[in-house]
């Protein structure tokens, strides 16, 4: 044993346990290192989803807000759903620059 003193410390008991748990932290168990790095990643995948959808019920409230006036309500109303009073006629005019955007973007 004296010629592979590398041998002689790895007979070592302790070591051998040592090294057991150090491959079973990092490569085996449910909570290894590289689990960890997955659920640290889906984590800020999730934070910046918060963010998001925070910043989206801001401007639904305001949206909300405005809503709750009568002008704005009939205003919403005829630029999203096309809404009319009875005496007036609605044309819908569409230009060819955005039907080709229209077009691209279904065609993904």
């Amino acid at each position: 044993m004296s010629r592979y003193p590398v041998l002689n410390f790895l007979s070592n008991r302790y070591v051998l346990v040592i090294i057991f748990v150090i491959v079973w932290m990092f490569f085996l168990d449910n909570y290894s290192y590289f689990e960890h790095k997955v659920l640290d990643q889906e984590i800020d995948e999730l934070e910046d989803n918060k963010e998001y959808y925070i910043q989206e019920i801001k401007k639904d409230s305001t949206s909300i807000k405005q809503l709750k006036n009568a002008d704005q309500t009939e205003k919403y109303a005829r630029e999203k759903y096309y809404m009319k009073r009875d005496n007036e006629d609605i044309y819908i005019i569409e230009f060819e620059e955005e039907n080709t955007e229209v077009e691209d973007t279904t065609a993904l």
